[in-house]
């Protein structure tokens, strides 16, 4: 399929509304399924809940009423997530056909398109890791069953490859075990400091390489990527955050204009460290530490030596979206790097799932500040503290810091506490400068 950017609208000051952005994909789509001159049903990629911000669910909605008959199937991209549930299908995609869902299992459902070796890996993570790399997508995409998938999801700065989307779409959304454990593994090894935010990494490098050799195995792949940020002060009354710019097209360039504006949009550069920081979650998008860590990977560069990271997680459920991860996570607790890494090398049931060894890494503060989880009744004192975390009283926290009446970045509290409030940590990247440009 010829490599095509059919959008690109975007600016850190623009505003396009949901019927704007839906509008410009309903034109794009008509086109792109012209281009792609074969009739049959198409597939449509989405992210789940935990990027419900994304707009990514309402362009769902646009794309699968385009689509109409053409529609052959919806597969949230979930890599490593538990499923959507009936009521947040609903919630997301209010206009798409319940019965068009289907689940994405990374254990099971997956097929290898074929494997980088093991030097071409080891070079471009700069030594740190010695394995090959298998290129992994879910067996529907290579069955010859679809004519074109659309890639749907917002480009943001993620901690496994630096900016979220495009191929990690494919490559771990709908990735299995082994290459979900490898690359979020390369990534920690690497450092996470030295990616965030960045578009040039060796995760992604991985990615870009397992789809120029591999690539053609699969259906021509429309990427339909959003770039969201939070309203800013004095811009028109109006939801939290505004879609700042919509991408769409064959190939990579969308990609590299979206991330280029994500940089500007959702990379937050501060000029002094946070002593004290309170991140809230929201209980319907935050039900694990595996995606709640995000307080924590999306705040550590912001964080001053000896502070206090303060994480309201009113609808925390258990630490694990997968019961086996769970299990590993309350067993290893999250420590420093070096303490995982070596972990790694003698415990073989750590060594056989690198993502949590990653995900460990990622959800601790390498010794420099505390984190302070006060979590909802559904997870125990014990439980916080056994995991290497601080508890802290969710009750008393919510009447202390009031999120109804906190505004996004610092804020001073009735006693002269100076504080720094993230209300999602989804939705971008907070780091002083020293470290970020250092890193």
């Amino acid at each position: 399929m010829e490599q095509k950017t059919y959008i690109a609208r975007g600016g850190p000051d623009l505003e396009l509304s949901e019927k704007e952005a839906g509008e410009l994909l309903a034109g794009v789509l008509s086109q792109a399924l012209a281009d792609n001159k074969n009739s049959g049903p198409v597939l449509i990629l989405p992210p789940d809940i935990t990027r419900f911000y994304s707009r990514a669910g309402y362009l769902t909605d646009i794309a699968s009423g385009v689509l109409g008959s053409r529609l052959g199937a919806v597969m949230p991209a979930l890599g490593t997530h538990m499923a959507m549930t009936p009521e947040e299908i609903k919630r997301m995609f209010p206009k798409t056909p319940a019965g068009k869902f289907l689940v994405h299992d990374w254990r099971n459902d997956v097929k290898e398109l074929g494997r980088i070796e093991e030097g071409w890996i080891e070079k471009n993570t700069d030594g740190k890791v010695k394995y090959d790399w298998p290129v992994q997508v879910n067996k529907l995409l290579t069955e010859g069953k679809f004519s074109m998938v659309i890639s749907i999801g917002q480009v943001v700065p993620h901690e496994v490859i630096g900016m979220a989307n495009h191929t990690k779409n494919l490559f771990v959304g709908t990735g299995g075990k082994e290459a979900i454990d490898k690359s979020h593994f390369a990534g920690a090894a690497y450092g996470m400091e030295k990616m965030m935010g960045r578009l040039d990494t060796p995760v992604r490098r991985m990615f870009d390489e397992g789809f120029a050799r591999f690539g053609g195995k699969l259906p021509p792949v429309l990427y339909v990527l959003t770039v969201v940020g939070s309203r800013k002060p004095g811009e028109a009354a109006g939801p939290s955050t505004a879609i700042r710019g919509l991408f769409i097209g064959f190939g990579r360039e969308c990609f590299e204009k979206a991330a280029a504006l994500a940089a500007k949009v959702n990379v937050d550069i501060l000029d002094e460290p946070v002593k004290k920081a309170v991140v809230y979650l929201e209980p319907e998008e935050f039900r694990t530490t595996w995606l709640g860590n995000k307080a924590v990977y999306r705040t550590r560069m912001a964080m001053a030596d000896g502070g206090e990271l303060l994480i309201l997680a009113p609808g925390l459920e258990r630490f694990g979206e997968d019961l086996e991860v769970d299990k590993l996570i309350r067993k290893y607790g999250y420590n420093p790097s070096a303490v995982i890494l070596e972990k790694v090398n003698r415990e073989k049931e750590l060594a056989q799932n690198l993502s949590v060894a990653a995900h460990l890494i990622h959800g601790c503060s390498e010794g420099r500040f505390t984190i302070k989880y006060c979590p909802g009744p559904k997870v125990s004192k014990n439980e916080i503290e056994s995991a290497g975390f601080q508890w802290g009283s969710l009750e008393e926290a919510q009447k202390r810091y009031d999120i109804n009446k906190l505004s996004l970045g610092w804020n001073t509290h009735t006693d002269g506490e100076k504080f720094f409030y993230v209300p999602n940590p989804a939705l971008g990247l907070w780091a002083q400068r020293q470290r970020f440009f250092a890193s």
